[in-house]
């Protein structure tokens, strides 16, 4: 279960920073998104987020599993009340599906168990 948790962690974050690492300076004028270092660099740190949870997605332990549910679990929280608040229709949906994703994954990890060997 805590395999799961981690990839299906990664899956999330590993795109997305990529998406925003190289996102478009045109697409971040459609949406007035001014200052686009920001974005590049969340963008990065998601990235090696998710490069760190693939990687220890071969070797989960007890100890970061912590961790990576605390991170998932700040992302939904941080994901739903936006979604509820401000955006309606499809990204409303999208943002409620990624934050049921990480919600999943975060809860899958602080419920699995240590590694078996």
């Amino acid at each position: 279960m805590l395999r799961a948790a981690y990839w299906l962690s990664a899956v999330i974050y590993l795109p997305l920073g990529v998406l925003l690492y190289f996102f478009p300076s045109s697409l971040s004028q459609l949406l007035s998104l001014s200052p686009l270092w920001l974005a590049r660099l969340s963008g990065a740190l998601l990235t090696a987020w998710g490069g760190l949870l693939i990687a220890a997605a071969f070797h989960p332990d007890s100890v970061t599993r912590y961790g990576v549910a605390a991170a998932n679990l700040l992302a939904v929280a941080t994901l739903v009340p936006a979604a509820l608040k401000g955006s309606v229709g499809t990204v409303g949906g999208l943002v409620l599906s990624v934050s049921a994703v990480l919600g999943v994954a975060g809860i899958l990890a602080l419920i699995g168990g240590g590694r078996r060997a």
